[in-house]
């Protein structure tokens, strides 16, 4: 097992679940980043003494600084502080737990740094897959699914001797807090509605995006990409009680699934362990009492989301990186009070059908995608 780890996102849902699998495991944490909240990393730091810290944010980064000026822990920014942290000589694994399109250019960067990744930025996948297997193929490092889904599919195929006998994957959703709604039932929908999720507790984009579906279209398009699956053999199965977190199924119909209580400290420990099992934090499945096990088609027409990425994905080229970009700018505009709920999913169809699509040689391309999108949506709120 390893025993040194770097944590891109300390501070985030993930990032903190991960310091608990850290003290659980007895391991020694070489790196810590943060985008802006400097008071519970100044905790992190003090606990844990990284050589490095990060604060993603420039000027909060200065503050940062002066605040741990007693400590021997060096400070980075931006994201060359971010590169820096995925390549740092001590750590064996990389943990990236950031959220959005800043996590792409530092899992690269870990990949050519011969680092292992425990990857729960999804983005780095949608936006640039190809660029991203290619660099862990050549590079001869793991990338280990983090994500509860993913994870659950990694897990499954381990029984799995041939690959030619694997039919389709099956991603578990919640279906978030507006399972069964209609169009109607979500015009005039409050963002504290949109992050009251049922059964995780999670960040507040990624929240919103469990809302519109739009996560569970990310992770469609991650899955292509970690499992080398094509679209077409990708399902989704609405599973309100989040103990199923994903299935394979075989060729012969035989269904191989995945369960646990809906607890993140499982993916994450068994990136960080695999292919070894260790004792968990997390608490022993009772099925008796969880009672019944629900399942349902998800609904393509009401939630547009995961409807434009499954088109993102038939159209290849950097039409994924279009639906992301577009994303997280409504998102964060729907959380401002700027777009209704239903705004969102109309962008992100509109970015991908009228963003002119090509194929991307390089990291700069996927990065040119984003911004395009990310601009298109401006355009059409302004």
């Amino acid at each position: 097992m390893i025993n040194n780890i770097s944590i891109l996102g300390s501070t985030g849902s993930i990032g903190t679940q991960t310091l608990d699998v850290v003290d659980k495991l007895g391991l020694n944490v070489s790196a810590l980043t943060a985008f802006g909240n400097i008071k519970k990393l100044e905790e992190q730091v003090r606990k844990y003494k990284p050589l490095l810290a990060v604060v993603f944010d420039e000027e909060k980064a200065k503050e940062f600084k002066v605040n741990i000026s007693d400590t021997e822990t060096k400070v980075l920014s931006g994201m060359n502080g971010l590169i820096a942290a995925s390549q740092i000589k001590q750590a064996q694994l990389i943990v990236n737990s950031v959220v959005g399109m800043v996590g792409l250019q530092p899992t690269l960067a870990a990949a050519q740094a011969k680092k292992d990744i425990a990857l729960a930025n999804k983005e780095t996948l949608v936006a640039g897959g190809a660029l991203v297997t290619d660099a862990v193929k050549n590079n001869g490092v793991r990338l280990l699914p983090v994500d509860s889904e993913h994870s659950a599919i990694f897990q499954c195929i381990q029984g799995m001797p041939d690959k030619k006998f694997l039919k389709k994957l099956i991603l578990t959703a919640s279906g978030g807090p507006f399972f069964g709604k209609t169009v109607e039932d979500l015009k005039n929908v409050t963002v504290e509605q949109a992050l009251n999720h049922p059964n995780w507790s999670m960040g507040a984009k990624i929240t919103i995006d469990s809302a519109t579906m739009m996560n569970k279209g990310l992770e469609i398009i991650e899955a292509r990409w970690l499992f080398n699956v094509p679209a077409k053999d990708i399902d989704v199965v609405v599973h309100r009680e989040s103990i199923i977190h994903s299935m394979i199924e075989y060729n012969d119909n035989s269904v191989i699934a995945q369960l646990g209580l809906p607890d993140m400290r499982i993916p994450i420990q068994y990136a960080i362990t695999y292919p070894k099992r260790y004792e968990s934090p997390v608490d022993e499945l009772n099925l008796a009492q969880i009672g019944k096990l629900t399942f349902f088609e998800p609904d393509y027409n009401t939630f547009k989301c995961l409807r434009a990425c499954k088109k993102a994905i038939d159209a290849g080229g950097v039409a994924t990186a279009i639906a992301n970009g577009a994303n997280e700018v409504a998102n964060m505009l729907f959380r401002d009070g700027k777009v209704s709920f239903l705004e969102i999913g109309d962008l992100v169809m509109s970015a991908v059908d009228n963003i002119t699509n090509f194929e991307p040689k390089c990291v700069d391309d996927v990065l040119k995608a984003d911004a395009l999108a990310r601009q298109y949506v401006i355009d059409i709120v302004k």
